[in-house]
């Protein structure tokens, strides 16, 4: 026959990528294919992170990890023509420009650069993006901006050792989970809460924004109980920024970065970036207590007439 498929391959990735599409989810297979790495699925969403083993930075004279924040991701979310992309890159100083400049050559956009610590040497920023089109060019713009970070970097750091060993962690996690009301996982000493906002309906680019997509609270402590560290980011509503800072700092949290994530979500999202040192308890009561600042009904307002 003169009509046989020459290409099996390539049809077989199509029909892949027409069912991931038909099941409202994302073709990961194409994802790991074209990036070479292989990430974790949500609910039809997919994300790779890429932890910053080769920065070697402390602050305060406690060692960041990347569970303390110091990792890369870049997510996919499935979406009406395609896929829609966000991401966090961690870079220094001297990978600012280049790998910003990656960003636009790529097509993507950049919505946010903002710090996370203050006193770290080096220092370090976090750039965020979005975007959106076909899994497949998604993909490749990713491997894009990723390849960019290893050129000026010298190397994956994902291979580095700076920040590869484990922590101090000698705390009461009952203790803490009792306090603040949820429960955390371990990884190289720092016990890490991640909490949702499933009050807010969170929609960018029309699409939703779900907590895997970085629309979430975190909290991350290593330490001993008399002498820790707490350090996270909170999300928050408009109305709800003031409440939260004036909440941390009179509990003696610093706050060290107010900032956007996203450029056209509605409803409009801040996010809060804090770090603070002392008695473990007592830095899980005052995180707490910022945790009560969010998530309350609020009165509706009487207009003037």
């Amino acid at each position: 026959m003169e009509n046989k498929i020459k290409y099996p391959a390539l049809i077989l990735c199509m029909m892949l990528s027409y069912s991931a599409i038909a099941q409202n989810v994302v073709d990961t297979t194409t994802i790991e294919k074209v990036t070479g790495m292989k990430g974790k699925s949500n609910k039809g969403e997919y994300k790779i992170t890429v932890p910053q083993n080769d920065l070697n930075i402390e602050v305060d004279g406690f060692k960041i990890v990347p569970a303390m924040g110091l990792g890369t991701w870049i997510a996919f979310a499935p979406a009406k023509d395609g896929a829609m992309l966000m991401g966090d890159i961690v870079l220094t100083e001297n990978d600012l420009k280049p790998v910003q400049q990656e960003v636009i050559k790529q097509g993507l956009g950049i919505s946010a650069i903002h710090n996370h610590f203050v006193r770290n040497h080096p220092n370090v920023m976090y750039m965020h993006i979005d975007g959106a089109g076909s899994i497949a060019s998604l993909a490749q713009k990713a491997k894009a901006i990723l390849d960019k970070v290893k050129e000026v970097r010298g190397g994956d750091p994902s291979k580095g050792t700076a920040s590869s060993e484990a922590v101090t962690n000698t705390l009461d996690t009952k203790k803490l989970d009792e306090i603040i009301g949820h429960t955390a996982e371990m990884s190289k000493g720092v016990y890490k809460y991640t909490i949702g906002r499933p009050d807010v309906k969170l929609i960018e680019h029309g699409m939703p924004v779900s907590t895997f997509l970085g629309f979430n609270t975190w909290a991350a402590f290593q330490g001993t109980p008399d002498k820790a560290v707490v350090a996270g980011d909170f999300t928050m509503l408009g109305n709800e920024v003031e409440p939260v800072i004036k909440t941390l700092i009179e509990n003696g949290i610093e706050v060290v970065a107010v900032h956007n994530h996203m450029v056209h979500e509605q409803p409009r999202i801040f996010f809060l970036h804090y770090w603070g040192t002392g008695n473990a308890e007592q830095l899980a009561r005052g995180l707490k207590a910022a945790l009560d600042q969010t998530g309350k009904v609020q009165p509706a307002h009487k207009m003037n007439m």
